[in-house]
């Protein structure tokens, strides 16, 4: 039995060597209480020394985890080591407690502040059993004094820590003499440990109850069951802390008052302090027993995981030796070359999983953020009509037009494809932006001990892309001018004009079918009151409602006629297929007939065309000519109709070059920019880097690095000697 705790002690002062307790959790008995629960006592009557720091307010506040180890010659002598103080023994254990709160105030400082920090100390003493237990800070309510105010919390989460876990037995200490409800030992073991499965309660201060009263309820485990039971124990009084009573004597009157109390008599020999550290030695090794094969697999599982982190690191044998050197930044150069090819194909083993990133994102640039630019932009977008009239007349020169001019047209629809090129440039330096930041993202641990190396491969690659982003924009702003340089009107997907008067000449239709329909339903209900009316005087005649119902018809249809139907279209109205007197651009002529001047409407008019008669309207355009002030003029019927058609052409043709810059602008970023780099970044890196000259520089060694792997290694010999020690026991 001892030498299974020793073994799990040598462990633990293994794993503490080098503060690597916290990886693997090993078994201990954790010892919990609030502030003068007379937990303190307790440990040093089982250790039959006064050794712990005393006084008021928060005394321990550092966990100490001790050690104690049974010496079998009696007459040696006691003594005690620290961890910290490698083979230094102290015989006097008033200097024990001396370093105890130096240690302390050394991390935790003066302020009673505490720290997370373990202090290991280990007794070799004939009179105690061998037996591992951490103290803990004392459980408090509220700060006194200079203690920080969320002290509470921080011993709080202190305890939590270790009580946490599943290989800790937890001794909760709570005195006798109230109400084991408001015990806040307990109460903490319940919420790690519910059902009170690795939970062993002591009762201190039995001999402070008041009379009449006995704690034998819970020492039966009636009142509170607990797996590993009550225990029930008599401490020293603070009187005979200063009069330095002897534990021996203080030991004898512990078992003289269990065997004399009339309540307690019956369960002697299960109380008692000396009763206490037999159980705990017992429940320590069948506890260690039962998890040694737990801690075998999870060592083992730990030398896996630091071996293949000590693998990333690298070996540094190969930094010595032009050959191995050389080696190894090929091998280094050609895995970033890698890397970086496989974030942009997105074959990457080691891939975000949070955000798009690589070839990924450059798809998402594609198809989101460059599409869904190119779709907000509106094809006539900062294109007013006055705009395209201005246009439309500034291109007939001194002469009124007889169609409608193709260079207007021209003049409007080059600045709207102009629009594209911004949101075309952009999508280039966004996908620029990425290739750089997979370029400073590739790289491994075993790269990051070279510092040097790894900005160097880094700074080739990120001029790599620089040299390749100014070709990639200027192609991309030549298929804007290319677009703009000649405006292809005979496209297979171009409506042309003949397409875009259709177009108007349907809407118009559908619009005046629209009208018409209300406007027939308007009087069919006034003459229905019409009718109605009659009714109520009594002038109801059958004729005379078929003569209002074929008036209603009549209207309705010269409603719908309007003027006799021209046979001549749009297109030959604006492509000179009417004649002179039908071009309302020529105005009204004047003819002479026998010598006499007869004005003649136009026989083709914009209300002809459009179906129904429209009202005219004048409607004033503003343009500003500089400093010149202003000039007002009226819009005729016929430039209303040019406009919409100029709109209309523009629209259709902005589409077609959107969907021909939509489709070329990615496949000239991939080409000029992403392939070309993926393709020859790794030639580029083997011509800049790969020189003799270099090699010592790019292959310094990051001092941080080079701690991190010795302490990675360090790591590893340990667990590997924790494992043969377990490796003994099983």
């Amino acid at each position: 039995m001892d030498d299974l705790i020793q073994l799990t002690n040598k462990l633990q002062t293994v794993m503490s060597s080098i503060n690597a307790h916290e990886t693997l959790p090993l078994p201990q008995i954790v010892v919990v209480g609030s502030q003068s629960s007379g937990k303190s006592s307790v440990l040093e009557t089982i250790v039959q020394r006064d050794f712990l720091p005393r006084g008021s307010g928060i005394v321990t506040r550092r966990p100490l985890v001790l050690q104690l180890i049974t010496i079998r010659k009696p007459d040696s002598v006691e003594y005690g080591e620290f961890l910290h103080t490698q083979d230094k023994k102290f015989f006097d254990f008033g200097d024990i407690r001396r370093e105890i709160e130096r240690e302390t105030s050394r991390l935790a400082g003066d302020n009673k502040g505490i720290s997370h920090m373990p202090i290991h100390l280990r007794i070799y003493s004939p009179k105690v059993l061998t037996l591992t237990l951490v103290d803990l800070p004392g459980l408090t309510k509220l700060p006194i004094g200079d203690q920080p105010t969320d002290i509470e919390k921080q011993i709080r989460n202190l305890l939590m820590s270790y009580i946490t876990k599943s290989n800790s037995i937890i001794l909760a200490v709570t005195p006798a003499n109230m109400d084991l409800v408001n015990s806040d030992s307990l109460k903490l073991a319940r919420q790690v440990d519910p059902e009170g499965r690795r939970t062993i309660g002591v009762l201190t201060k039995l001999d402070l109850m008041d009379a009449g009263t006995n704690a034998l309820d819970i020492l039966s485990g009636r009142s509170y069951p607990l797996k590993l039971g009550f225990i029930g124990i008599v401490n020293r009084s603070q009187q005979d802390i200063l009069t330095n009573k002897p534990m021996a004597d203080a030991l004898k009157s512990e078992n003289d008052f269990f065997r004399q109390h009339s309540s307690y008599r019956a369960i002697a020999s299960r109380c008692g302090t000396q009763y206490l550290t037999k159980q705990l030695n017992q429940i320590l090794f069948n506890h260690i027993k039962d998890t040694l094969p737990e801690l075998r697999t999870k060592l083992s599982s730990l030398i896996s995981q630091t071996q293949h982190e000590l693998a990333q690191y690298g070996d540094p044998v190969l930094t010595t030796g032009t050959m191995h050197r050389g080696s190894l930044i090929l091998r280094l150069l050609t895995k970033f070359a890698n890397d970086f090819v496989a974030a942009i194909d997105g074959t990457s083993s080691e891939m975000s999983t949070k955000e798009l990133c690589g070839g990924a994102r450059v798809y998402y640039i594609f198809n989101n953020v460059f599409g869904n630019a190119l779709n907000a932009i509106p094809p006539c977008t900062n294109l007013t009509n006055n705009d395209i009239r201005t246009a439309i007349r500034n291109s007939t020169g001194p002469r009124p037009s007889l169609f409608v001019p193709e260079i207007a047209f021209d003049l409007l629809v080059k600045p709207q494809i102009k629009l594209l090129e911004t949101p075309s440039l952009r999508c280039v330096e966004l996908v620029y932006e990425e290739l750089m930041k997979i370029c400073h993202y590739s790289g491994n641990k075993e790269l990051m001990r070279y510092p040097k190396l790894h900005a160097k491969l880094v700074e080739v690659v990120a001029e790599l892309l620089r040299e390749r982003l100014s070709p990639t924009s200027t192609y991309v702003e030549s298929l804007i001018a290319i677009e703009r340089a000649y405006i292809n009107t005979n496209h297979p997907d171009f409506m042309g004009a003949a397409g875009a008067m259709s177009n108007l000449e349907s809407e118009s239709r559908k619009n005046k079918k629209q009208e018409t329909s209300k406007r027939r339903l308007t009087r069919q209900s006034s003459m229905n009151s019409v009718s109605s009316a009659v009714r109520a005087n009594g002038a109801f005649i059958d004729d005379d409602s078929k003569s209002i119902t074929t008036i209603t018809d009549n209207l309705a249809v010269a409603e719908e006629n309007g003027h006799p139907t021209q046979h001549d279209s749009f297109l030959n109205y604006f492509f000179g297929g009417a004649g002179k007197a039908d071009r309302p651009a020529l105005g009204p002529t004047s003819e002479t007939t026998n010598g006499s001047y007869q004005h003649h409407a136009p026989t083709l008019s914009v209300s002809s065309l459009m179906e129904h008669e429209i009202e005219k309207k004048m409607e004033y355009a503003t343009i500003q000519n500089g400093n010149d002030g202003e000039s007002m003029y009226p819009t005729s019927d016929r430039e209303e109709i040019e406009t919409q058609l100029i709109r209309t052409l523009i629209s259709n043709y902005f589409n077609i070059v959107r969907k021909n810059i939509q489709d070329l602008v990615p496949k000239s970023i991939m080409h000029l920019l992403v392939n070309y780099s993926r393709e020859s970044v790794q030639n580029r890196l083997v011509t800049s880097l790969y020189k003799r000259e270099l090699f010592d520089e790019l292959l310094q060694e990051d001092e941080a690095m080079a701690t991190e792997r010795s302490k990675c290694k360090q790591l590893l010999d340990v667990y590997k000697q924790a494992f043969e020690i377990v490796n003994t026991a099983v």
